[in-house]
């Protein structure tokens, strides 16, 4: 069993900055995907980025490439989302995610057993 914290969000202007923190309790977080997904407004949950147990793989979606950068520190049980370049489009409620056995799809909700509560992140204009 793994529990999800996420931190971080909050309100920010048109091109700012935000670090997202994701906190994992249990011993095996390091064996551990770990993904980021979002859900805007009205909108469905969709994926934003994961990270391989090892940090060696990183997947992002089109969306956020080469605004966004999730990293992890197993030492802390932690992921983290650094999110540059905020647009209004951004703004959503941010969850992270745990899979215990990857299955190849990435992207996809049924891939991860567990989920965070979600961290609100607005982005005014």
């Amino acid at each position: 069993q793994v529990q999800l914290a996420e931190s971080g969000g909050g309100l920010v202007q048109a091109g700012g900055s935000l670090r997202l923190s994701c906190v994992a309790s249990g011993r095996t977080f390091s064996r551990y995907g770990m993904g980021w997904f979002r859900q805007p407004p009205g909108k469905e949950r969709e994926f934003v980025a994961r990270i391989s147990s090892s940090a060696l793989n990183k997947y992002y979606a089109d969306s956020v490439k080469g605004r966004f950068t999730i990293s992890r520190d197993n030492a802390k049980s932690a992921i983290y989302l650094q999110m540059n370049s905020l647009a209004p489009e951004d703004t959503a409620v941010y969850y992270c995610a745990a899979d215990s056995v990857y299955g190849g799809r990435y992207s996809a909700e049924n891939e991860y057993d567990y989920w965070g509560q979600g961290t609100q992140v607005t982005v005014s204009s």
